[in-house]
C-alpha cells in the first residue's frame, strides 16, 4: 500500500485548502446559519474541484473532504460527489452519464442520498412510496439517490410530482430535509444490490475522510487555545493531563485517517474494500466522537460557548458519528461480513 498522493491529488488538495481557508471563515459560517454557503459552493465548482474527483479517485476525494472538515464548510461536497458524480459514473448507463454528469461536474446539479437503506421506501408499479426521516443536503439537491427496501437504486428529481422535501434541522447545519415519496417516478441506477453496496462503501469511506478533517480542525483549535491560555503563570499545554488528552485525540484522528486512506486506496486499485470501509466508518464514529469531545473539553469554559468555532466541530463530529452508524451497529455488520468471508473460504 502506498498512500502518497499523486501530483494531481496534492494539487487539488492544496487548492481546496486555500479556498476553504479563505472563504469558510467563522463569520461566514455564522452568517450562513443552518444553510449552505452558496458563494463558497460556486467558487469550488468554478475551480473544478467536484469535476476533478473523477480523475483523482476516492483517495483524492477523501483528501479534499479532509480540508472541508477542517473548516466545517457548509457545502454539499461529499453528498454530491458520492451520491451523484461517483454513483452515476460508476453505475450509470452511457445515456445517464452523458445527461447527468455535466451538471454534477460544474455544480449546477447537486445530489443527495437517502442512505443507508432502512426499509422506508418501497416500489409499486414502478413508482416510489415512503419516507426517509432526514437526508443531508436535501434542501440543496436537484437529484436524490434513493435506495428502496430491496436495495435497488433510483435517481429521483427533486421537485417533480410525488416528491416532497420538508426542511428539518439536524445536530450539524447540513441543509437536511425529510424526503416524502408518494408515487414518485425515478430511473434505476445499476443492475442490482451490488450497486447499493458499492455506493454505501464509497459513502462510508468519504464521510470518514470528512471526519478526519473535523477532528484535526478541532484538535488544532485546542492546541492553539491551550498554548496561549495561561493558568498559574504557565500555559495550559504544560499540564500533563492536557498533554495526554491531546495525545489521545491525535492518535484517534490518525487512526481514522489511515483506515479511510486504506479503504479509498483499495477502491482506486479496484480491490475489495467493503471491510475496510466498515473499519473506517467504525473508527470515524467511535474515535471521531471522542476527538471532538476532547477538543471541546480542552477549551474549558470557552468550549461551552455555542458561538465559539470549536463548538461547530463538536456538532459536526457528533452528526457524522450518527450518520455513519453507532459503533456497535457498524461493528456488528463488520463481524457478519468477516464471518461470511471466512465461511466462503472454508467452503472452497
Amino acid at each position: 500500500m502506498d498512500f502518497t498522493p499523486s501530483e494531481e491529488q496534492s494539487a487539488a488538495q492544496g487548492l481546496a485548502a486555500r479556498i476553504f481557508g479563505d472563504l469558510a471563515t467563522h463569520e461566514r459560517l455564522a452568517a450562513a446559519g443552518t444553510g449552505t454557503d452558496a458563494a463558497l459552493w460556486k467558487e469550488l465548482c468554478a475551480a473544478g474541484l467536484p469535476a476533478a474527483v473523477e480523475d483523482i479517485g476516492l483517495l483524492g476525494l477523501v483528501l479534499l473532504l479532509e480540508e472541508q472538515g477542517r473548516t466545517t464548510a457548509q457545502v454539499p461536497f461529499a453528498a454530491s460527489c458520492v451520491y451523484g458524480l461517483l454513483a452515476v459514473a460508476g453505475h450509470g448507463t452511457a445515456e445517464q452519464r452523458d445527461r447527468l454528469l455535466p451538471g454534477l461536474r460544474d455544480g449546477t446539479a447537486v445530489a443527495a442520498g437517502a442512505f443507508p437503506a432502512r426499509g422506508g421506501v418501497h416500489t409499486s408499479d414502478g413508482a416510489l412510496y415512503g419516507a426517509v426521516p432526514w437526508v443531508p443536503w436535501l434542501r440543496d439537491a436537484t437529484h436524490v439517490l434513493v435506495a428502496d427496501a430491496d436495495r435497488a437504486l433510483w435517481i429521483v428529481e427533486a421537485g417533480v410530482p410525488g416528491v416532497t422535501a420538508e426542511p428539518v434541522e439536524t445536530t450539524a447545519p447540513w441543509s437536511a430535509g425529510r424526503l416524502v415519496l408518494d408515487g414518485a417516478r425515478g430511473e434505476r441506477l445499476g443492475g442490482g444490490p451490488g450497486a447499493y453496496a458499492a455506493v454505501l462503501a464509497t459513502a462510508r469511506t468519504a464521510f470518514a475522510g470528512l471526519q478526519v478533517g473535523v477532528g484535526a480542525g478541532s484538535l488544532a483549535r485546542a492546541v492553539q487555545h491551550t498554548t496561549t491560555r495561561e493558568q498559574f503563570g504557565r500555559p495550559l499545554s504544560t499540564n500533563q493531563g492536557v498533554l495526554l488528552r491531546a495525545a489521545d485525540a491525535h492518535m484517534d484522528t490518525e487512526a481514522i485517517r489511515v483506515t479511510a486512506y486504506e479503504a479509498a486506496w483499495r477502491h482506486d486499485e479496484r480491490l475489495d474494500y467493503e471491510a475496510q470501509a466498515l473499519t473506517a466508518a467504525w473508527w470515524a464514529s467511535e474515535a471521531g466522537r471522542r476527538v471532538v469531545h476532547a477538543g471541546q473539553h480542552l477549551h474549558g469554559g470557552t468550549g461551552a460557548d455555542l458561538d465559539h468555532p470549536v463548538h461547530r466541530h463538536f456538532l459536526w463530529g457528533r452528526q457524522l458519528a450518527v450518520y455513519l452508524g453507532c459503533g456497535g451497529e457498524v461493528l456488528y455488520e463488520l463481524g457478519l461480513l468477516l464471518a461470511d468471508t471466512e465461511g466462503e473460504g472454508a467452503a472452497k
